[in-house]
Order: structure tokens, then C-alpha cells, then sequence
């Protein structure tokens, strides 16, 4: 019996051993492509979505000069929070050090009033307007980019999220000098909102940048792109982790606004713009001023959680409405494309007939949209019906109903005042990002680990790209949009080009740190 036991355990130092040495091949590995991003990609700590393999061409949203980086997902940002993960899963230094030159980046380029624009440029204001004057002006569809503001925005939550890395690396170790470029972040967005609780697309205000005849849409109130939620949710994370009582009332006047522009029946829906008067609006040339489906299903869902942070059943009392309007607003069986799709993306204000968008032309001087109700030859790269899951918000909403205030708010971050094992509120914020890290499961840690080059790289291929700025010779400038057919489906570059990828070094890096963390 005691040889058997000893047996056991040689066995087992046997197998720990192994596994050592595996964790170990995949903290190098993850060592390497890491230092070929910071040491060789990066600009000045900061980083565009891909490159081509030479560095000789990069692409944010838009190609972008070498001198710019990105700070809209995925880019700047992404790749901080992937550094800090990797911090806190290896404590390897080498991964704070990269974090801060992201934090050092994003602090350079601070709005001076305390937010982002979507790309900072280290050759200063006078490139980044050579850029919206070339490659900006002409990219077809992208009107977010077609000109020059000089203001910082919330679109794609641009600015709550370069600011919640701030306030995630400022906790990582309470280091001052992060502190006050955070401080000026939460006062921005505070200066931003609105009284009525919302936030504009762009800030500080712009009202004279019209866009195809209409009113500049930027001032509106805004919820595409998470505009109004990615500002709210930060709000919450400094309350939560920083204790400060003044963001309260901002936090319970942002999410009043939700209760304040569901639209009455028989249309208790919502949209994504609204004008000063909380009416329905316009925003780009393919998004009319009509109710959506799709911002319905997600903004009753926050609702939902507004009542667990809360306990206010008012943001429950009209669930039921947007309920019934997503049901009567249904398309059609012969619009519904062989049952994968619910409803139109826009839904006209009064009739709820659908609206599409569609568009005709090359580029910016001979291409137009236009907005009617025939639901052929949709607009491609916007989308122009939605698949809603009406049950699921159905569902949601009973469980969510039958809970009593006292058991709703139970986990809420505005009311919590203890934490689980001892902890503070900084490290509770800190260690939920890892208890959730996410990783792609179809692919194994041995193909992550092959992939990489010696170079340290993981390079991809069949990347969307667009053509660079060029001036022909009659006079006419090139179309700086990705490349498109013309209803904007995407033509990705089918050729042997190699790119270096933000998002796979992201994708790739999860897996192994992952595999890291299961193993402790």
C-alpha cells in the first residue's frame, strides 16, 4: 500500500511538472507577441486596429496616418485593458509598464475640456486637420469623419471607455499621476450631461456642421453607439470604486432620461436621436427620424437593471408597453427573409410602416442615400432589419418583476457599502474584469502558440482596406472609404497581403491568459 502511495505521488509531481512547464512556454509565448506590439507597433504607446506587416500602411475606422492613433475600439483602449489583465493574471511588470504608455498616450492627446476625439495625432492639431481634409472629407458613409470639430465625443463610448481605463489603472495602484487627467474625465462628462439626464454625441456643443442640408445631428440626445449608457456606466464605476457622493444625482438623472423618452401608446418604443424637444430625430443620411426595434429591445433591458440598481419600480411600468409595440411593429411573413429577421431597423413615427435606407454612387462626389419604405436592396454595411427577441425581453421582464425592491437591489453598485472576502471597493472592481475574462474556445492553446511567428507576431489575412488618399488627374479625389459594392457590403483584400491585428492579438492573448488563470 505504501509503495502504491508513493507511486501516486511521483506520478503527480510528474504531472505538476509538466503543467509548469506548459504554463511557462505560454507566459513566453504571451511575453513575446506582447513585446513585438509595444516595442515595434505601438505609437507612442498608443495603437490603430491593424497594420499592414511592414507598418507602411494602418487603418483605425479609416486609414490613419502614421503619426495617429485610435483611441475607438478596437485600438488605444483595447489594448490597455488586455496589458492590465495580463498584469494582474502574471504580475508581470513588463505589462504594467506597456499599460502606462497606453495611460501616457491617452493623456497626451486629452481633450483640453477633458474627453476623446475618436484618433489622437502626436504631430498636433494642424496634421489631424490634413487628415479630415483628405482621407476624412472623402470617406464615403462615414460621416462621423467627414469633417473637422475640434471637440471630443461619446460616440461608440470613445470617451467613457479611454476614461474608465484611466480610472482602472489609477486603482491598479493608487499612482497619482493618473489621477488628475481621471479627475478631468469625470468633470467633463458631468459638464456634458444634460438637465434632463442625456448626453450629446459630441461635446463641447457644435450647431454648425449640417450634414446633407439638415441640422447637425451631434447635439442631439444621444443613445446609438452607447452614447448615453457608456457614460452612465461610468458614472457608476467612480461611485462605486471612488466613493464620491456628488455623481448620485447625475447617475439617477441619466437614467430618469430612459423613462423620459419611451414614446406613448400606441408606440411605447424608443430611438437612438432625439431633438431638444424628445422627439424622434435624424442622425447620419441613412438613419431617419423614426422609432427602432432594435435600441427598444436593448434600452427596456437596461430598464431591467435600472430597477436592480434602484429598487424604483417605475423603470418596470412601462415594459409592458414597449412589449406590446414590438410585437404590433412585426414584419410581415414575406419581409421577414425566410424567418431570420423581426422587424425594419426604422419604423416611421405614426404608421409603423418600415423605413430602409439604401444608397447609389462611388464616393463622396456623385454618392447619395435615400430613405423609403421598399425593402429591397438594403443598405448593406448599416443593416436594414433587425432580429429582436422579443421573448427573451419577455422572460427577462417576469422574472425581474416578481422581485421586491429589497431583493432586486441586493447586489446593486449604487447601494453595496460591504464586499465579498474582505475587500475593498478598488479591488472588487479590479478582480471582476478577470473572474469574467471571455476567450475564444474554438481555438486551443497549442494553435495559438504555433501561429506566432518568430518575429513575435500573429499575422492575419482577408482584411478590409480602402483605397489611400490620391487626387486624379481630371481633379477628382479618391473614395478613402473601405472598399464596398454598392450597397455597401465590405470587399476585404483577398490577396497574400499579411496584417498585424489588434483584434487577433487581443483574441489570441485571452486564450492563453486564460489558460493561465485556470491553471493557479
Amino acid at each position: 500500500m505504501r509503495k502504491i502511495c508513493i507511486s501516486c505521488l511521483i506520478g503527480l509531481i510528474f504531472v505538476n511538472t509538466a503543467v509548469g512547464q506548459d504554463i511557462g512556454r505560454v507566459k513566453q509565448t504571451m511575453l513575446k507577441a506582447t513585446k513585438f506590439m509595444v516595442e515595434e507597433v505601438s505609437t507612442h504607446g498608443g495603437y490603430v486596429g491593424f497594420y499592414f506587416e511592414d507598418l507602411s500602411r494602418r487603418w483605425g475606422e479609416l486609414e490613419a496616418f502614421d503619426t495617429q492613433i485610435w483611441v475607438q475600439e478596437p485600438g488605444t483602449v483595447s489594448m490597455g485593458n488586455l496589458f492590465l489583465d495580463a498584469y494582474q493574471i502574471t504580475k508581470d511588470e513588463y505589462y504594467y509598464q506597456a499599460a502606462e504608455r497606453v495611460a501616457e498616450a491617452l493623456i497626451w492627446g486629452q481633450h483640453p475640456r477633458g474627453g476623446w476625439n475618436y484618433m489622437i495625432d502626436f504631430a498636433g492639431d494642424r496634421s489631424l486637420k490634413e487628415w479630415y481634409n483628405t482621407t476624412g472629407k472623402n470617406a464615403w458613409g462615414f460621416e462621423e469623419h467627414n469633417q473637422y470639430y475640434g471637440n471630443a465625443t461619446f460616440d461608440d463610448v470613445t470617451t467613457s471607455k479611454a476614461a474608465e481605463f484611466l480610472l482602472r489603472i489609477y486603482l491598479e495602484k493608487l499612482d497619482p499621476r493618473f489621477k488628475p487627467a481621471l479627475d478631468k474625465a469625470i468633470d467633463f462628462i458631468l459638464e456634458a450631461q444634460y438637465p434632463l439626464g442625456g448626453w450629446p454625441q459630441r461635446y463641447p456643443l457644435m450647431h454648425n456642421h449640417p450634414h446633407h442640408g439638415k441640422e447637425d445631428y451631434t447635439s442631439f440626445y444621444t443613445y446609438n453607439d452607447d452614447v448615453i449608457w457608456g457614460n452612465l456606466e461610468f458614472l457608476i464605476d467612480c461611485y462605486y470604486t471612488l466613493g464620491e457622493q456628488r455623481l448620485l444625482d447625475p447617475i439617477h438623472r441619466a437614467m430618469n432620461f430612459f423613462i423620459l423618452t419611451q414614446q406613448g401608446n400606441p408606440q411605447g418604443g424608443w430611438t437612438e436621436q432625439y431633438d431638444m424637444n424628445l422627439r424622434p430625430a435624424h442622425a447620419r443620411s441613412y438613419e431617419p427620424a423614426g422609432l427602432m426595434p432594435g435600441a427598444t429591445f436593448r434600452i427596456a433591458m437596461r430598464m431591467l437593471d435600472f430597477y436592480k440598481f434602484t429598487g424604483d419600480r417605475r423603470f418596470l411600468a412601462r415594459i409592458p408597453d414597449a412589449i406590446a409595440w414590438l410585437e404590433a411593429s412585426r414584419l410581415p411573413d414575406h419581409q421577414t427573409e425566410n424567418g431570420t429577421r423581426t422587424h425594419s431597423t426604422f419604423v416611421e413615427v405614426g404608421t409603423n410602416r418600415g423605413l430602409y435606407a439604401h444608397r447609389k454612387g462611388t464616393g463622396v462626389a456623385d454618392g447619395v442615400y435615400w430613405v423609403d419604405y421598399d425593402d429591397k436592396n438594403l443598405l448593406a454595411h448599416y443593416g436594414g432589419k433587425a432580429n429582436v427577441n422579443i421573448q427573451r425581453l419577455k422572460d427577462e421582464y417576469e422574472k425581474v418583476n416578481k422581485l421586491t425592491p429589497e431583493e432586486a437591489t441586493a447586489n446593486s453598485p449604487l447601494k453595496a457599502t460591504r464586499f465579498e472576502r474582505g475587500e475593498t471597493p478598488q479591488q472588487f472592481f479590479l478582480t471582476k474584469r478577470i473572474r469574467e475574462l471571455e476567450a475564444d474556445l474554438s481555438l486551443t492553446v497549442a494553435d495559438v502558440m504555433d501561429k506566432l511567428d518568430s518575429r513575435g507576431r500573429w499575422l492575419t489575412k482577408n482584411e478590409w482596406i480602402s483605397r489611400p488618399y490620391a487626387i486624379s488627374a481630371d481633379g477628382k479625389e479618391v473614395n478613402t472609404a473601405r472598399l464596398s459594392d454598392e450597397n455597401g457590403n465590405s470587399i476585404r483584400d483577398n490577396s497574400d497581403q499579411q496584417y498585424i491585428s489588434v483584434r487577433e492579438y487581443i483574441k489570441n492573448m485571452n486564450v492563453l491568459m486564460k489558460t493561465v488563470l485556470e491553471a493557479q
